[in-house]
């Protein structure tokens, strides 16, 4: 009779499965060490933005305040790291105002550039807040000290002097925010609109003054034009003055020389003689007449006399 074996093949099952249990268990507690250790490696970096600063917060305690740009380091849920923007912010403001003369400018629009200061910003964040900046030191202060400043001035001295009355109220601004570490890079004031009739008013004062001007420029023009004939006048005149002394002293030497020597006359009239005889030539008893410019002499070279009328040459019949 056929002799049969049984083997337990459920015991080596059993051994099987707990073998494979036990190592994919310890692959899951390694895949979770290698993604807690990432994590952790991530979370000790933060990276800080260009035109942004970083504040290092170490459980909710200040540390640092002066992390530059770029990959910072921090230990993970210990330390925290914060940018801040240090960039030049805007402030905008709508407000009336008064002139010293009670003249009213209306939907006065104020603008204020401003950054904060990198040296305080431990002592903004702690005093004031960077979110509070507006409402507890720029929201009282930019309105105010604005409508003091135009309130010393002339409403007319204020649309001709703008920008010094905008640079007067930012030196007011400075002195009162920097001790709160706020920087005033710039203020300005961006219209002014007054009653209609007194904008009138200005803009023909200007009119005439511009009119002023130009009657003004004129009549300088004239003055130069005047001197300019008078310096002209007179150097003709010294000119005239010159020429005259320069003659009288000519006259005065050829005297000088007349008197010296007599012949000198006949000297001068010989260098002065152009070459052609005169066309008359008489003394008193027998005078001569040159006809169509010929020569007064005959081809003998003797001067031929005309014959006289009997009465001038003393004869009778």
């Amino acid at each position: 009779m056929a002799e049969f074996k049984f083997t337990d093949v459920g015991k080596g099952k059993d051994n099987t499965g707990k073998g494979s249990g036990k190592g994919k268990g310890t692959l899951v507690v390694v895949c979770i060490i290698i993604v807690a250790i990432l994590i952790v490696l991530f979370n000790c970096f933060t990276i800080v933005q260009e035109g942004f600063i970083g504040v290092k917060y170490q459980f909710g305690r200040i540390i640092e305040d002066d992390l530059s740009a770029g990959l910072n380091f921090r230990i993970p849920f210990v330390e925290e790291i914060q940018e801040v923007d240090i960039r030049d912010q805007i402030y905008s403001v709508v407000a009336d105002a008064y002139t010293s003369d009670t003249q009213s400018v209306n939907d006065l629009q104020l603008k204020l550039n401003y950054r904060y200061s990198s040296s305080m910003l431990s002592s903004i964040i702690r005093d004031t807040g960077i979110s509070n900046v507006e409402n507890k030191l720029l929201v009282p202060n930019v309105a105010k000290i604005a409508k003091d400043a135009i309130g010393k001035v002339k409403a007319e001295d204020l649309v001709q002097s703008r920008s010094q009355v905008q640079n007067s109220i930012q030196t007011e601004l400075t002195n009162v925010l920097s001790p709160y570490g706020i920087i005033v890079t710039a203020f300005a004031i961006e219209n002014l609109n007054f009653d209609p009739a007194f904008e009138a008013s200005i803009q023909e004062k200007v009119i005439a003054a511009q009119d002023a001007l130009k009657m003004e420029n004129k009549t300088k023009e004239k003055e130069e034009e005047a001197k300019q004939i008078v310096i002209a006048a007179k150097a003709n005149a010294d000119s005239q003055v010159a020429i005259a002394e320069a003659e009288a002293k000519s006259i005065e030497l050829i005297e000088q020389q007349l008197a010296s020597s007599p012949n000198y006359i006949e000297y001068y009239t010989i260098q002065k003689w152009n070459g052609i005889l005169p066309q008359v030539m008489s003394d008193s008893a027998n005078p001569f007449v040159a006809i169509n410019g010929s020569s007064a002499a005959g081809s003998s070279g003797t001067v031929s006399t005309p014959s006289l009328p009997a009465a001038a040459s003393g004869t009778t019949d």
